[in-house]
């Protein structure tokens, strides 16, 4: 399930795109203060970012340009601020679209989804992800290190995939398995311990077992 975080000081509307966005198939978070909003988005790390200008502390303008420095993630611009020069600014600080309030919520749904699908298709058709330690490569469905390849199978890869897409954060099991149900793969509790035991060891190989890291209790985290 595609995570969508709302950076919106507005409580009534936040709350009210929450509750619309779950209901139609997201998991939706709003953000609760904004003391430190680069580093919170950051860490959440969304499939997409709904971020206001008007904001506390710091203004959408450059909390954007400030994410676009560190993420690709998607953002849209919700704002009441009706003005080209606005538009321009945040477009230019790499928003991917600008909408005004009030704002239909059915056709903000529909940015939503053609911005994420529009994403989803980028990161497909692109052949390997450099994760810093190794390299994954999605076309082969490998993993390498100075030369050396370890082939995954088809949800070895789609698990390192997703713990290296919310990399440094705790992913509980449920979560993983939710993934892969959402992807077709069907797989219980057992067979996903298995599947996390064969990963480990294929790390291992490329002397790195110790990035996947078991947090008892809550979950794995990529480190």
């Amino acid at each position: 399930m595609q995570k969508i975080l709302i950076v919106e000081d507005d409580k009534k509307l936040g709350e009210e795109l929450e509750i619309f966005l779950n209901k139609n198939g997201y998991q939706a978070e709003t953000l609760k203060t904004f003391n430190n909003t680069i580093k919170d988005v950051l860490d959440i790390n969304p499939d997409l970012l709904l971020l206001d200008i008007n904001l506390p502390f710091a203004d959408g303008e450059y909390i954007c340009k400030e994410i676009r420095k560190k993420s690709t993630m998607p953002i849209i611009i919700i704002t009441s601020r009706d003005n080209e020069l606005d538009e321009l600014l945040c477009l230019n600080y790499g928003a991917d679209h600008y909408v005004t309030k009030p704002f239909n919520i059915q056709i903000l749904l529909a940015k939503i989804s053609s911005l994420l699908r529009r994403t989803n298709m980028q990161e497909e058709n692109s052949e390997k992800i450099d994760a810093k330690e190794f390299v994954l490569n999605i076309s082969k469905s490998t993993i390498e290190k100075e030369g050396k390849i370890i082939e995954l199978t088809k949800n070895e890869y789609k698990i390192l995939k997703f713990l290296l897409q919310n990399r440094e954060k705790i992913v509980s099991r449920d979560e993983i398995m939710r993934y892969l149900w959402d992807d077709e793969s069907f797989i219980d509790d057992n067979t996903l311990t298995v599947n996390i035991t064969r990963l480990r060891n294929k790390l291992e190989e490329l002397n790195l077992k110790e990035l996947l890291v078991t947090k008892r209790g809550q979950g794995y985290i990529l480190l």
